[in-house]
């Protein structure tokens, strides 16, 4: 097969006239002709998706076997499949969405009516995936593709433990398999490990990784509101359309809330959200119909709008890498595109929260496996009741363990295999030290003079980065740095001061872990949905909240306030409540006390303490997940006296787990004094990542 013979298939995808971007037809020609295995580093937008979609329908030509694709980016590859369906090429995939399909897509696979299987790397942890379809495929499989490859890697920035099943089904691959590895966001040391551990055959094509049309800029603006009143004033200067990328889901919402108040049409977009609630979104970007999507890296890897004209973060990324890939979202088949970096003061406390997360710690590990050889196979929520870390380090601890073969998963219970295990601390250490200096890089980056495009590329190892000529260090910037209006400033802030979060009740005790019946907590004993007033240490009341808390100990009149004025105006629970209470301490002066009776007076309503604690606990903080939050606190406070008939504002400084809140709440209403609707001053900062 010639690029000549190939030329007429990729104009059938893309249109009349199209040609090769350099090194797409030597990649092509690599794993066609040659069968070879080969590593491509190539920048976003590139066109990996059309060379693996154009390489399987040649190999389908000389009656080679179908391709495999490993990716975690299918619900994202919608338009590109619909591309490889112009050639010819019919693809399927098999995930937890489809399981009702699994069964016909079986069938075409045997009857050869599958050019390419789409699969996400956790379907390799599925035992009906590794018993009945792989074994049937492999020995058939014409191209195995590795989609996203620097997930292989544990240096690389978005290491997915479950690619590390990717090295062992390679490794099993007759040699005259062809192999294609593809990322657009790899430097030197992830490059030379995921050679390492995939394939000493594997060869590495790079290609340059300058982006000529974007312009690139950073401004600080500690502040939310900064931030927020620069995107309100500079987004209606910006052409077409774009994605403002945020750190938390909270945030997420919370610029899309106030761009929405300030008549511009920006959805959220976050992995809280339903899969038909994020295609919709998606949909109205692609479709030009709002001028951004507000996002967490949900809007992943695969995300795809080549006239996307400005990529603006709302917070700093932790590595140049994550930021390399998001940037470059802008302006693929665009001239000229916009990427503006805004950085605050809080990202360092996020960005480290998610360093600290990254990986399970190998206490933890051990922990899980101490605990497993004492048991007869526990639930990953019966672990929870043993061990103190959350769900999602759990989940990340038991998916090493299991691939590193210490333990097996039978059904949903998880046992102590035979195979000795250590954990190699050390390697750990090294990575994390590695991110931290990531982050000094990062943050580096945003007060550098020098080129801002050249220092990314350098950073990704990029042996061509010069001076790109268009980035702010480069030129004069069009965008002011500072916000100018300080009316809309004001509104900012003022908008941060009304964005109080809702509390919802919670339904179910955690594992090993209730008062009364295990399971479903009573309805009647449920609290009702509640209000608080801010975000711990966010501008707005947050940080009003924080200095109260540790600096004046006693929280101001102003907060009175304010809690005041939610809870008549905007709030306005119903049935309105007849008591207030507090959450205690054994401090001779409680804080919270103290603001919930002043609350009381002004809300006219009396103030009754109903509940004493009886034992000192740790902070709730300090516990890592549902069971062990509720039993530190399940057997700490007790109600005293005689409890009011009739509803009650259940008052507490900040939540953060809502078990405090929730039994409190459960013993108040035993008593008789419900329903019980909970207040607090803050929600604890928001820890969630990225997903």
């Amino acid at each position: 097969m010639t690029k000549e013979q190939a030329l007429p298939l990729l104009q059938q995808m893309i249109g009349e006239g199209a040609t090769f971007r350099d090194g797409q037809w030597e990649v092509i020609d690599t794993i066609v002709n040659k069968r070879q295995r080969l590593l491509v580093v190539q920048r976003t937008g590139w066109g990996k998706s059309l060379v693996y979609f154009l390489a399987t329908r040649l190999l389908r030509d000389q009656n080679r076997g179908p391709t495999l694709l490993i990716s975690p980016l299918l619900s994202l590859m919608r338009n590109q499949i619909l591309m490889a369906e112009k050639i010819g090429v019919s693809a399927a995939t098999i995930n937890s969405a489809n399981q009702k399909e699994w069964s016909a897509i079986e069938t075409k696979l045997q009857n050869e009516e599958v050019d390419i299987l789409l699969i996400s790397p956790e379907r390799l942890n599925n035992e009906h995936f590794l018993a009945k379809i792989l074994p049937a495929m492999q020995s058939r499989i014409g191209l195995f593709v590795v989609d996203e490859a620097h997930c292989i890697s544990d240096w690389g920035h978005d290491f997915r433990p479950d690619y590390q099943r990717i090295v062992r089904i390679v490794q099993q691959l007759p040699k005259t398999v062809s192999v294609l590895a593809l990322t657009a966001t790899a430097n030197d040391r992830v490059v030379n490990d995921t050679v390492k551990q995939l394939s000493k055959d594997l060869q590495t094509s790079r290609g340059p990784l300058m982006r000529e049309g974007l312009r690139l800029r950073n401004i600080i603006l500690d502040e939310q509101d900064e931030r927020l009143a620069w995107l309100a004033e500079n987004l209606p200067k910006l052409p077409g359309s774009g994605i403002i990328y945020c750190l938390t889901v909270a945030d997420s919402v919370r610029v899309a809330n106030w761009l929405q108040q300030r008549g511009l049409a920006v959805l959220a977009y976050n992995a809280d959200m339903s899969t038909e609630e994020r295609i919709a979104a998606e949909d109205a970007l692609l479709a030009n119909q709002v001028k951004a999507l507000s996002a967490t890296v949900a809007l992943g890897m695969g995300f795809d709008k080549p006239d996307l004209y400005f990529v603006i973060h709302f917070q700093r990324p932790g590595n140049i890498v994550a930021y390399y890939q998001q940037v470059g979202r802008a302006g693929r088949a665009l001239k000229t595109s916009v990427g503006i970096l805004l950085a605050g003061k809080e990202d360092d406390r996020i960005l480290n929260h998610f360093i600290d997360s990254a990986f399970a710690p190998p206490d933890v590990m051990e922990e899980i496996l101490l605990v497993l050889e004492k048991s007869e196979g526990l639930t990953i929520r019966a672990l929870q009741s043993h061990i103190n870390c959350s769900f999602s380090m759990l989940e990340k601890a038991l998916r090493l363990l299991e691939i590193d073969g210490a333990l097996i998963k039978k059904k949903s219970a998880f046992h102590r295999s035979l195979n000795p295990w250590t954990a190699n601390r050390a390697h750990y250490e090294r990575i994390t030290l590695n991110r931290r200096l990531e982050l000094e890089k990062m943050k580096e980056y945003v007060k550098t003079h020098e080129c801002l495009m050249a220092f990314l590329v350098r950073e990704l190892s990029d042996p061509h980065a010069h001076a790109c000529g268009r980035c702010a260090n480069c030129s004069t910037p069009t965008l002011p740095n500072r916000v100018s209006d300080p009316e809309l400033l004001e509104a900012a802030r003022q908008f941060l001061r009304n964005d109080f979060q809702i509390i919802t009740p919670r339904h179910q005790w955690p594992a090993e872990v209730h008062l009364g019946s295990a399971g479903n907590i009573p309805v009647d004993l449920q609290n009702q949905e509640g209000r608080a007033l801010s975000i711990y240490d966010d501008p707005g009341w947050g940080k009003l909240v924080a200095q109260g808390k540790y600096r004046d100990k006693r929280f101001s009149d102003i907060l009175v306030s304010a809690a005041a004025e939610l809870i008549t105006q905007k709030w306005k629970p119903k049935p309105f409540p007849r008591f207030v209470t507090a959450v205690p301490s054994l401090r001779a002066v409680s804080l919270v006390e103290d603001f919930a009776q002043r609350l009381a007076s002004v809300l006219k309503i009396p103030y009754t303490q109903v509940i004493s604690k009886i034992r000192e606990t740790p902070p709730q903080k300090r516990m890592a997940n549902s069971a062990h939050q509720a039993k530190n606190i399940i057997d700490a406070f007790v109600i005293t006296g005689n409890v009011p008939s009739g509803p009650c504002l259940l008052v507490d400084d900040i939540f953060d787990s809502k078990w405090t809140l929730t039994i409190l709440g459960y013993k108040i209403n035993e008593k008789g004094g419900g329903p019980v609707f909970p207040f607090t001053l803050a929600r604890a900062a928001d820890r969630k990542t990225l997903e």
